[in-house]
């Protein structure tokens, strides 16, 4: 936000150094002298010039344009623009500017009096040395008429019948790049809400996802636990220290967005080590790792949501399977496969859980763009492949 500000802060004023020393740019060009400049930026009128648009640009920009375009009283803001072009026509800020200007260079140049900035013609502007067409043969710039002479040292502004067509159109140019510049603001303001309800909508659907998966995993696994105990198995205590590691992770680390890989991975081994105690002779477990974990974080419970799958579905008592988990670690992407057989009384099942569809949606949330996600029953063989790019 401060870097946005300070580059909006710098922009403008690039944009209005540009502004100021354009006249300076287009006065020298009418006369010979360039120490001319001095005249013009030591001139009010220079600075009335200067001030004028810089003014309503940002009265435009910041008021006017907010407080009625955008809030639709557009017969309002048409009349106060009526007013200021009006404001424009009276003050005549380039006309002042230029005969001014004409006058100092022509004292600067012939040394001459400075003719009264009111009583320039156009014929009389001809004959200002630098000027197109030069001075008018026999003709006497000091020769005035004595009606014409301001009887005060009182500076007039306005030049009755007099219509400055160039101020009136660098206003509207000026009306039309601060109506441009407030509404891109705007649009870059409700940009970032927008963007911003997004980031907040997916944090809060994103700790709701957690919260369920972490009750879920949890009453499956106490379930494990009972059936061990129910049986006076001795592996009772060995699976109760494997499930103290797996809610150790479970509670200190899932609350994170992203946890170190090796944590994941030994949450995984945890488990299988806990389902190892209670599965039989009848079910074949393929578990194979490669590539060399560094540095590497992922998403947490990811991976070990589709593992809880494989033994939640794919464990019978009386039929031969097989579950395969292999895990292909890079140092930019993860390759995860699982694999087990769909028995008819777990296809069957009303109780559908929740893991799969919550992980899927978290992977849309945390890697937008930079995973696949397959998952197919084909040949009876439940088979999930994962790719994600860190």
């Amino acid at each position: 936000m401060q870097r946005s500000r300070a580059t909006t802060i710098f922009i403008h004023a690039a944009g209005w150094l540009v502004f100021l020393v354009f006249p300076l740019l287009f006065m020298n060009k009418t006369q010979e002298s360039s120490s001319n400049s001095w005249y013009v930026v030591l001139s009010p009128f220079y600075w009335l010039f200067c001030l004028t648009y810089i003014s309503l640009f940002y009265l435009n920009a910041r008021y006017l344009v907010p407080k009625l375009v955008f809030r639709k009283k557009y017969f309002r803001y048409g009349i106060i623009i009526l007013v200021l072009s009006g404001c424009v026509y009276y003050l005549q800020p380039f006309d002042n500017l230029l005969l001014h200007n004409l006058a100092k260079g022509h004292t600067a140049t012939t040394g001459q009096a400075a003719l009264p900035e009111h009583s320039f013609a156009d014929s009389d502007l001809a004959g200002i040395k630098g000027l197109p067409f030069g001075p008018l043969p026999h003709q006497n710039l000091r020769m005035e008429d004595p009606h014409l002479k301001p009887s005060n040292t009182v500076i007039l502004i306005h030049q009755s019948g007099n219509i400055d067509l160039v101020a009136l159109f660098i206003f509207i140019i000026v009306i039309g790049l601060s109506i441009a510049v407030s509404t891109v603001q705007k649009w870059q303001f409700t940009e970032q809400m927008v963007m911003k309800a997004q980031a907040e909508k997916a944090h809060a659907e994103l700790s709701f996802l957690k919260a369920q998966i972490n009750p879920h995993f949890l009453f499956n696994t106490l379930n494990n636990i009972y059936a061990l105990s129910v049986t006076q198995s001795g592996k009772t205590p060995e699976s109760i220290m494997k499930l103290s590691n797996i809610m150790r992770y479970v509670t200190d680390e899932v609350a994170e967005d992203l946890v170190p890989l090796q944590s994941e991975i030994d949450c995984i081994n945890d488990y299988i080590d806990l389902q190892k105690l209670r599965i039989g002779k009848t079910t074949r477990l393929e578990v194979e790792y490669s590539g060399e974990v560094k540095n590497q974080r992922i998403a947490p419970l990811v991976l070990m949501t589709f593992v809880e799958n494989v033994f939640k579905y794919g464990i019978s008592k009386h039929k031969t399977a097989t579950i395969t988990v292999k895990l292909n670690i890079g140092d930019n992407r993860l390759l995860f496969f699982c694999q087990n057989v769909i028995f008819p009384h777990a296809a069957a099942s009303k109780r559908r859980g929740i893991g799969i569809s919550n992980t899927r949606q978290r992977l849309q949330h945390m890697y937008p763009g930079k995973h696949r996600l397959e998952i197919s029953t084909d040949n009876d063989l439940f088979t999930v492949n994962l790719e994600i790019d860190y």
